[in-house]
């Protein structure tokens, strides 16, 4: 079913995942993610609650945004209101130096690219954010990471890293069975990961009222590839749902901020657990931040050492094929949308509206 539902629209697609296993490789083990670039995409440069009357910068890309309101409305420029215009402006504002700017999901969702062909349509589905936003604020937080977005990302689309980096928070790698499913179109990755039996997720057992050892857990990852965010949502039984927005904005070719949210607004049972969970993004991006930070550098150079995958790695193979090849398309002029990013993606990730 999912596959059928994440088909190409596009009849002259070709699948860069399907290509010559021999080139598909070569792809895998020589990619630079510093190097991506993607155009013709929504942002989520901040959270709404963030913006008022004084403007605010963020950077997408190294390219400058300034974010405020007038008469209650988002305003993003590319120049500081006090400031004016200067004669070398870029090619991703319009003639006043604006930028299309859409307010969805709490999110205050920048267009980078050409302006003209700024859409709706290409915000992704987050169906467990209201789309009016209204995410109680200690539900949202701010952290950064040393290295590029695609890095981070590409290391969250291994749902299995959890176990040992993050075991002291979601549990180790203990249980008695394991299935991985990996599913693509050309704008999104998902990777589906269900544990049987699984040791009982440690915030879970001290904040969400957990008594018994183990869990059955059904946990989903999808990326938006273009506008590098994604979307974490995890089942756990005994236990409550985990509902994360994992966006990875690129300020510099090395500099990622990620503006996330925790829904944890239908957690009844346990406030402990509704207050936390959300807290635990602080320390798991340290943790990711360990691994990823020394990691980034090593591309922007020359190495000896390849950067091999086992071929047990799929998701994070087919996400950078991906990347790969929406960089290339890009690259010859085509920056056409062949799979639509904001139809409702509940059924794909399992989710069920109350």
């Amino acid at each position: 079913m999912l596959e059928n539902q994440e088909a190409p629209q596009v009849n002259d697609y070709e699948d860069p995942v399907s290509a010559d296993p021999r080139e598909f490789a070569a792809k895998v083990n020589n990619w630079v993610p510093h190097d991506l670039v993607l155009k013709d995409a929504w942002f989520p440069a901040a959270h709404c609650f963030a913006i008022g009357k004084k403007p605010i910068r963020r950077a997408i890309y190294s390219q400058p945004y300034f974010l405020w309101r007038e008469n209650g409305k988002i305003v993003a420029s590319e120049f500081h209101p006090n400031e004016g215009m200067f004669a070398n402006k870029s090619e991703y504002s319009d003639a006043a130096g604006r930028y299309p700017v859409i307010e969805k999901y709490g999110y205050a969702w920048c267009w980078f690219g050409n302006p003209e062909s700024a859409a709706p349509e290409h915000i992704p589905s987050i169906p467990y954010l209201p789309e009016q936003g209204g995410v109680p604020e200690h539900m949202l937080g701010t952290v950064r990471f040393d290295c590029c977005a695609p890095l981070s990302l590409e290391n969250l689309i291994d749902l299995t890293h959890a176990d040992f980096i993050h075991a002291d928070v979601v549990g180790d790698e203990k249980m008695d069975k394991e299935t991985v499913e990996v599913f693509h179109d050309s704008e999104t990755i998902t990777m589906v990961r269900t544990c049987v039996n699984k040791s009982v997720a440690p915030i879970m057992k001290i904040f969400g009222g957990v008594r018994e050892d183990v869990q059955q857990v059904r946990q989903v990852i999808r990326i938006y590839l273009r506008s590098h965010a994604a979307i974490a949502y995890g089942k756990f039984d005994p236990g409550d749902n985990v509902q994360l927005f994992h966006p990875c904005v690129p300020e510099t070719r090395d500099r990622t901020r990620l503006d996330y949210a925790m829904n944890t607004m239908n957690v009844k049972k346990h406030n402990l657990f509704r207050y936390m969970m959300p807290k635990a993004s602080y320390k798991v991006s340290r943790q990711d931040s360990s691994m990823t930070s020394p990691q980034s550098p090593r591309y922007m150079r020359e190495e000896k050492r390849k950067d091999l995958h086992s071929p047990l790695d799929e998701a994070g193979q087919k996400y950078r094929v991906l990347m790969l090849a929406l960089a290339e398309r890009q690259a010859k002029g085509d920056f056409e949308y062949r799979d639509n990013v904001s139809t409702d993606c509940s059924d794909i990730i399992g989710y069920q509206k109350e």
